[in-house]
């Protein structure tokens, strides 16, 4: 079954290659009546031979699947049982956890408190085998004893054998953030110091140590060699190494760090003989549970993840866990998604999962028996959910994904449609809820609406996702922590993740030209040679983050026709060139975060452009639109991070925008520019606009928002910079408002109150951004306590769904609490110079 379930497979995507190819090759014939006749026998001259080499691939094509057909009547091959599958149709309506909006919790993990002890001696080692919570142990101490340290990074290592890569991880985390340009401009330096210090500690030479914490630690106005070395001797630090198989790879990682005792190591590892690899270290054995304590953490896990309807389930179903965490929380998840079982089926999924457990009474569960619970619970998601989260294993272990990330990746891969009338925007967000439930994946930080931002994968679960991508030939994947044999089919998606000369050779052995999905992280120049950057049919495109991308490789994606979705973000990328309108079928385009100031003109003919997404949030560097931004361009939904300029103000076009952020308007001068801006904004507003965000330094068209006649009643998300004393008189009728972030010079007390009555407002924000802290500006911040007798008051009544406040400045006036203000806040974040 396994077999003709692989033949099926392939044969559909080989149509679906054929289907795209010829959309490629045969172009359609545009040409009046007149001269149809003519032109329509010299198009058939021009296009015999592609036609001909087409029609013979489909005739190969209707004999395979002729052959599979019959091979499946032969062997007598039937489709499984519809009750092999418990969950056979997802509802989409049902489906919605408890409560979409939160904060990311901190928590400390339960009934761990002998090892989140202080840190003693340089290194500490967590050791316990894969699952008992040694990661959330350290993550824990990492988090808690941060703020000790001038200098934090963690590194996951797992079977990885490049120490060069690992310390290079170490060296990005510590060292100071610096601009690209002054990145790229001491990148040989760096690289090569790194480089000796891996030699050095190779072959046991003294100063490796002290030379790798230079090429890490060095600051970018401290260019010579010695001032580095100096400064890494009195910088402390800390490290979390997590999930180390190799005793003499991690010998080798604290050997390249400077000693010190204040600086501290924190390892993670399976093995016991990894942990007594140093003379002095302090060994933490992780072990299970006790009953309490399971109880507990099922109970927690469970509340997160059940929706409307309770369940009914014995308590068996943590007991037989055996206190193992990672078992206990996927358990929580597989409960809680099938609310309607009853004891029977529970107790029956126990035995079948842990026979040996149940027989024997062991006291703990063997690793094959927690990998078996994670398989189960994979197998009981219905199919499309299955397919989302073989899509995880792209990204390498450890990782941090984002939400929108992924799901516009689903969106350009076909794996999320539109169902039960909802767009596939709506049912991208619904599955990766549903996987979040499932404990397939963790939330790891949240957006200021409560909304997950990035989330992360447990390495067994990661694990079980690639092997069963491997094995349906759904993605391969290169490099990273993973052994993964060379695939003896086509390659239908690729990911190339961190990896040595060895594996950038396995890449060129593969044969790449049905790859369709393409994603890079590292070095492009180390993974995959420049000659090899051509693929005919790729419709996914990801290079978030990855080095040594050059304009020939830009002038080569623009040849990707059936391209769907394009990532540049954080490349050193400055320009794009005027040939990206050949991307016909282009839906998503992120070049945030690069060099690139200005869209070329050739972007208006781009007619599927859903998404564009550019400037940089931190800096708030924006992307100039074309002066000329034509009407074709209507399916687009988000336009983030850009410039308006003159002749590109007038957006009422874009009737299906969902989100707008404009981060520059001062090159708009004239009036009618401005009106233009504000007439489109308005219009939109009454259409689908659900996300605004106006970055004014002159502050004129911001405070001339006040002026709108019709408000924009469905705005989610709003954020207005500029120097404004008063509020627009509008924003008090945003009634399904959530997210408002506002300037700080409006910080104060009548604004207050006022949006004391917006019920729908989760997160509340006053805060400057760099280039505003003038003289100006702060007189302003100083005279908003003169409408209050002296100081701000948060009201007494009002903000009955807050939960998120922020306050970011260089100066903040008196601030005073009501005794009932903010009833619901669960995070206030203040930050200030003075």
């Amino acid at each position: 079954m396994k077999d003709w379930m692989k033949q099926i497979r392939d044969v559909t995507y080989d149509i679906e290659d054929c289907i795209n190819d010829s959309g490629k090759r045969i172009r359609g014939l545009r040409t009046s009546l007149r001269c149809y006749c003519l032109v329509s026998s010299v198009y058939e001259i021009l296009t015999w031979r592609p036609r001909r080499d087409i029609a013979s691939k489909l005739s190969v094509l209707k004999m395979r699947a002729q052959q599979i057909s019959e091979r499946r009547d032969r062997y007598g091959v039937v489709n499984p049982a519809e009750s092999s599958t418990s969950a056979a149709r997802f509802d989409v309506a049902d489906d919605q956890a408890p409560s979409l909006l939160q904060l990311v919790s901190t928590r400390e993990p339960v009934g761990v408190e002998e090892h989140t002890r202080d840190l003693d001696k340089r290194v500490t080692c967590i050791v316990g085998f894969g699952g008992v919570g040694k990661t959330a142990i350290a993550t824990s101490l990492y988090r808690n004893s941060g703020d000790k340290f001038s200098h934090r990074a963690t590194v996951t290592v797992s079977q990885s054998t490049d120490l060069e890569a690992i310390l290079l991880i170490i060296r990005d985390q510590l060292k100071p953030h610096t601009s690209v340009h002054k990145q790229l401009g001491s990148s040989e330096k760096k690289n090569s110091l790194v480089a000796a210090a891996v030699k050095g500690v190779r072959g046991h030479v003294s100063r490796g140590s002290s030379t790798v914490m230079a090429a890490i630690c060095c600051r970018s106005d401290e260019s010579e060699e010695a001032r580095e070395i100096d400064h890494s001797t009195k910088t402390s630090y800390m490290v979390l190494i997590d999930d180390v198989w190799s005793a003499s790879l991690l010998d080798s990682i604290i050997n390249a760090l400077p000693t010190g005792e204040e600086s501290k190591i924190i390892v993670t590892t399976r093995f016991h003989d990894v942990a007594t690899t140093q003379r002095e270290v302090d060994i933490r054995k992780v072990r299970g549970l006790v009953e309490e304590e399971s109880k507990k953490l099922f109970m927690q896990a469970y509340n997160e993840s059940k929706g409307s309807k309770d369940g009914l389930f014995p308590e068996q179903v943590w007991k037989i866990c055996k206190g193992m965490p990672l078992a206990i929380i996927t358990m929580a998840g597989l409960v809680a998604c099938n609310p309607g079982k009853e004891h029977q089926y529970w107790e029956k999924v126990c035995k079948d999962i842990f026979p040996e457990s149940a027989k024997t009474g062991a006291e703990d569960l063997t690793q094959e028996e927690v990998a078996r619970l994670i398989s189960h619970c994979y197998d009981d998601m219905p199919a499309e959910i299955q397919t989302c989260s073989l899509y995880l294993s792209i990204f390498p272990k450890g990782y941090k994904i984002s939400r929108k990330r992924l799901t516009r990746r689903w969106i350009a891969e076909g794996i999320v449609c539109e169902k039960d009338g909802l767009g596939v925007d709506v049912i991208a967000e619904t599955y990766f809820n549903h996987l979040i439930r499932r404990k397939i994946i963790q939330p790891v930080e949240h957006n200021g609406n409560g909304k997950v931002k990035k989330c992360a994968v447990h390495d067994m679960v990661l694990e079980l996702i690639v092997r069963k991508a491997s094995e349906e030939n759904f993605i391969t994947v290169v490099g990273g922590n993973w052994f993964m044999q060379l695939p003896s089919s086509k390659v239908r998606r690729l990911s190339i993740q961190d990896s040595d000369s060895k594996h950038a050779k396995d890449t060129e052995k593969m044969n790449l030209s049905h790859v369709r999905s393409l994603t890079i992280f590292g070095s492009l120049k180390k993974q995959l040679s420049s000659h090899s950057f051509k693929f005919g049919i790729v419709q996914v495109l990801d290079l978030e983050g990855c080095k040594d991308v050059k304009q020939h490789h830009i002038s080569e994606i623009c040849e990707m026709f059936l391209l769907k979705y394009l990532s540049l973000r954080k490349t050193y990328t400055n320009q794009l060139p005027d040939n990206i309108g050949k991307l016909k079928s282009l839906e998503t385009l992120d070049i945030r975060e690069t060099e690139v100031v200005e869209l070329p003109k050739a972007v208006s003919q781009l007619e599927c452009l859903v998404n564009i997404l550019g400037g940089d949030k931190a800096t708030r560097k924006a992307l100039r639109l074309p002066g000329d931004f034509k009407k074709k361009i209507k399916a687009l939904q988000i336009l983030s991070g850009v410039e308006v300029v003159e002749g590109s103000s007038d957006l009422r076009h874009l009737t299906k925008l969902r989100k707008l952020a404009i981060y520059k308007l001062k090159t708009m001068v004239t009036d009618a520019s401005l009106e233009k801006l504000r007439s489109s904004i308005e219009y939109l507003g009454g259409c689908s606009l659900q996300t605004l965000i106006i970055d004014d330094e002159s502050s004129d068209f911001v405070k001339s928002l006040d002026g709108l006649s019709s408000p924009p009643r469905f705005l989610v998300a709003l954020e207005l910079s500029g120097k404004m004393m008063k509020l627009p008189k509008w924003i008090t009728q945003l009634n399904v408002l959530n997210k408002l972030t506002l300037s700080l010079t409006a910080f104060r007390t009548d604004n207050l109150k006022d949006l004391s009555e917006l019920k729908a407002l989760f997160s509340l924000t006053f805060c400057f951004r760099a280039k505003q802290q003038d003289r100006q500006t702060l007189s302003i911040i100083a005279k908003n306590k003169m409408y209050s007798d002296g100081q701000i008051t948060v009201p007494d009544s009002g903000f009955k769904s807050l939960k998120l406040m922020c306050l970011s400045g260089p100066i903040l006036p008196l601030l005073r609490f009501s005794r009932k203000a903010m009833p619901e806040l669960e995070r206030l974040e203040i930050r200030y110079n003075m």
